[in-house]
């Protein structure tokens, strides 16, 4: 059931043989390969200049963190199988490439390319492991910016604004770094100890009423790097419109991370004060003077070949739940398309209270439950920024388990309600996330749950499961098209 929650690279020359055709590309491979270097950028290198080229000219590039044959081919304008016929020691199978893959790309022109500069990396836009020690309380407190000031009403309860953005950051799974560095490059809400008219409402500069406050602010610009980074990763944003109307088709080259920052900047400015923004003299100078070189902060984070862990239905079995929703908003209303709903029976519809149990589909520790949601962890470190994670939402408070609980597999979790949001029924929204990225349901790693394989339908919210030779079809109204069985062989 629909649930709203407001809420440049220099190429290395590396040789590297990936084994079989027909096998997955191992994990290991990534430790032969060294990442392409940006370094060039921070001097006086100038950029790479993309001209007009023949269609299908077959171009040099070395696999970033986290690509996928698919978004390449859309990146470049070029279709999955001209990029294998390139690349035949690659498997057509593969999910994510290894970082650092020398690759052929046959590319056909596109005109409007925005800049190559590349501006951070994909491991400072997540909430992953990247993050692991950072104190936004301490960063904001020891800088003389208003910041420090601020508080704002967020998830049901006023919040100081180090707690504002550390929630923020929390539930979108965005880079807490990259929220307070847009803070400052566009109010200096850091360093600056009073704010001039307007800031101390709108601290990001975005004077839209309808997201006034830090928390107002923030949600917003949390969406905008959210659709800019999936968005690019799947392969869906082809083009960037600014505020004067001028489009803007990102660089091929660029990475996930990049793009975000471009969606943001493109959403607020025309086209002069877009360039200098995503320039080698714009934002990336802000984040230069606070965190230092962005690049040394890289890390990659998504493995090649990434799978998903087995994983069965999060409702008890023998039991019939529906499937009310199909690939849908994992948080909020950016993509990507990575949660899937799941209703319980009922003789009554709406929101009403349900006594059936929510399970974990694996065994791992609950690393947050609170605000009627579940965090499980598979890797079992408790800390939800790094592995698999599994989220739940819409858990009701009572017999919610406690966070720090180790679970088996089929324990309960907790009973679904429509707490946490606006519903329009009773039910359980269950998204992934792998090192603090978002999954997306449908895509190169589809959510499989006990068999059951997700597909994208024609528009959020839509879609099907499928296993066999049986199909359910998502719909918020319950029928024996919706309905699914957990059924354990006997």
């Amino acid at each position: 059931m629909k649930s709203e929650i407001r809420f440049g690279i220099v190429a290395c020359v590396m040789i590297v043989v990936i084994t079989s055709a027909c096998s997955p590309v191992p994990v290991s491979t990534m430790d032969a390969l060294a990442p392409p270097s940006p370094t060039a950028q921070s001097g006086p290198t100038p950029l790479p200049v993309r001209t007009r080229h023949a269609p299908g000219e077959v171009f040099d590039y070395v696999a970033q963190n986290g690509d996928t044959l698919p978004a390449l081919a859309a990146h470049f304008n070029t279709s999955v199988e001209e990029i294998i016929a390139e690349n035949p020691d690659l498997p057509s199978s593969v999910t994510t490439l290894p970082a650092g893959y020398p690759m052929r790309i046959p590319a056909y022109y596109q005109p409007l390319l925005g800049s190559p500069f590349l501006i951070l990396p994909d491991s400072e836009i997540v909430n992953g492991p990247s993050i692991i020690g950072f104190d936004i309380s301490q960063e904001i407190r020891q800088r003389p910016g208003f910041l420090a000031g601020l508080s704002d009403y967020a998830y049901d309860r006023q919040r100081d604004a180090w707690d504002v953005v550390d929630v923020v950051a929390q539930n979108y799974s965005v880079n807490p770094r990259l929220l307070l560095a847009l803070l400052e490059y566009q109010t200096q809400a850091l360093t600056k100890p009073f704010p001039n008219d307007d800031e101390d409402r709108f601290p990001l500069g975005y004077r839209n009423p309808r997201f006034p406050g830090l928390f107002g602010q923030l949600i917003w610009v949390a969406e905008e790097i959210n659709d800019g980074y999936y968005g690019w990763r799947e392969g869906i944003l082809r083009e960037l419109e600014l505020t004067d109307g001028l489009l803007v088709r990102p660089d091929p080259w660029l990475n996930a991370g990049t793009v975000a920052v471009q969606h943001v900047f493109a959403s607020l400015y025309g086209q002069e004060e877009f360039d200098q923004a995503v320039s080698p003299e714009g934002f990336y100078q802000t984040y230069l003077s606070l965190w230092g070189f962005p690049f040394d902060l890289q890390m990659d984070f998504i493995p090649a070949n990434l799978q998903q862990p087995e994983l069965t239905l999060p409702f008890a079995p023998n039991r019939i739940w529906d499937y009310t929703a199909g690939p849908h908003f994992s948080w909020g209303k950016s993509l990507p398309l990575g949660a899937l709903d799941f209703g319980p029976p009922s003789e009554e519809s709406g929101c009403v209270p349900s006594m059936e149990w929510i399970v974990a589909p694996a065994s791992g520790v609950i690393a947050r439950s609170g605000e009627a949601a579940v965090v499980l962890d598979l890797d079992g470190d408790g800390d939800e920024r790094t592995g698999w994670v599994l989220f739940f939402f819409h858990v009701a408070t009572n017999d919610r388990i406690a966070a720090g609980v180790n679970v088996q597999q089929g324990d309960n979790l907790g009973h679904p309600s429509c707490e946490g949001g606006e519903s329009t029924g009773t039910h359980v929204h269950v998204a992934r996330r792998y090192n603090g990225e978002w999954i997306a349901a449908g895509g190169v790693i589809p959510f499989v749950l006990d068999g059951w394989l997700a597909a994208y339908g024609d528009a959020p919210y839509q879609g099907t499961l499928t296993k066999g030779s049986n199909v359910v079809i998502a719909s918020e109204y319950s029928s024996a098209e919706t309905r699914i069985i957990y059924e354990i062989p006997q």
